[in-house]
């Protein structure tokens, strides 16, 4: 069951071979943190983040070396890939001639409308979609003047921007609006879908570590889809990134909008508990990240209440005192010692790879 209102209208655009707005699904969206000039690591990083579910991935362009090299990134992986850019048009221009599916600029701070020209040809030309990203800690100062560093500035921002380009003839855009506090993030996306059809990139800037991360993020990320704002997503931590990917599927599966993979549930445990479950589920978590199969995982800490409690999963275990139980939608199939829950889970599960054809 989801929990979203119905989606915002907005225009279709592609970010290479993924179709964005319109109704289409909420793309996954992350970053490299790789120095994008050392091709050989971003590449790595990219392949691990398209493992774990990443369907967009943007990349740093801070000089021309980076620009360059996406020739070299971009034939050797699956998803599309982003540069961003800030202050010099130069490398927006080689970015899209080096293979880019799409820029993130701000074109206030490009320069020169000649400048904005250039980018914008070159982009239209390739067929490479523009996002205009707005963040609250660097906004124009004379909007900032005028309407102080709020949601209203943000939005003001935005609506300029996208005159800009549209004035241009562009309007493969997308639009991001973000800060590092829920509450104005939430504002200024909410005011920004009352004044435009463009696809919108939803995120909480600067969220901080993992626990801050994925708690400002899932609040205010999840506050605008269950509103039906949003259509590409990215979950900013200061973690590996594909950390971000794996919350921002745990955020749409949470809301009923897509899922991937094995979802697994577990308990908090309590005095009733014999075994390590927090290795266990740790564990179990690891082995299935990359797993294909939609199915619910139970992971409970007593024979008590396990399967009555999780009787919904597909498959599940739950501990004893030297031993524990395997079953299935609530059933008890079988008894087995403690130290084989792990392997006897993961050998179910992967006899349910088979005989699903691993899918």
């Amino acid at each position: 069951m989801s929990l979203v209102q119905e989606r915002r209208n907005t225009r279709r655009l592609s970010v290479g071979k993924v179709v964005v707005g319109d109704g289409q699904p909420v793309a996954v969206q992350s970053m490299t943190n790789t120095q994008t000039g050392d091709v050989t690591a971003t590449l790595a990083q990219i392949h691990r983040l398209e493992a774990a579910g990443c369907e967009i991935v943007r990349v740093a362009v801070p000089d021309m070396e980076a620009a360059l090299s996406l020739a070299q990134i971009c034939p050797k992986i699956n998803i599309p890939v982003i540069a961003d850019i800030h202050f010099d048009y130069r490398l927006a221009v080689a970015s899209v001639e080096s293979g880019a599916d799409g820029l993130r600029i701000n074109p206030g701070n490009i320069g020169e409308p000649w400048k904005i020209r250039e980018v914008v040809n070159s982009a239209a030309q390739r067929g490479v979609s523009i996002r205009i990203g707005v963040n609250a800690g660097s906004l124009d100062r004379e909007i900032v003047k005028r309407l102080g560093p709020t949601p209203a500035a943000m939005v003001e921002s935005a609506v300029e921007n996208i005159r800009m380009l549209e004035d241009l003839g562009f309007n493969d855009i997308k639009v991001s609006l973000k800060a590092s506090d829920v509450a104005r993030t939430v504002a200024a996306y909410r005011l920004i879908g009352q004044r435009t059809d463009v696809p919108l990139h939803v995120g909480v800037t600067e969220a901080g570590g993992l626990f801050a991360g994925i708690t400002k993020s899932a609040i205010g990320i999840g506050m605008l889809l269950s509103e039906g704002i949003g259509d590409t997503i990215r979950v900013s931590l200061t973690r590996d990134p594909v950390e971000e990917v794996r919350t921002a599927w745990e955020i749409l599966r949470a809301l009923g909008l897509r899922s991937r993979g094995p979802e697994i549930i577990s308990c908090p445990t309590c005095g009733r508990c014999r075994i390590d479950l927090f290795t266990v589920a740790e564990q179990v978590e690891a082995e299935l990240i990359n797993c294909p199969l939609d199915i619910k995982v139970a992971i409970m800490g007593c024979v008590v209440n396990g399967p009555g409690e999780a009787k919904e999963a597909d498959i599940g275990i739950a501990g004893g005192d030297g031993f524990g139980i395997l079953f299935k939608k609530g059933k008890v199939v079988r008894k087995i010692d403690q130290h084989d829950l792990v392997r006897v889970l993961l050998g179910e599960i992967e006899n349910l790879k088979i005989n699903s054809g691993g899918k």
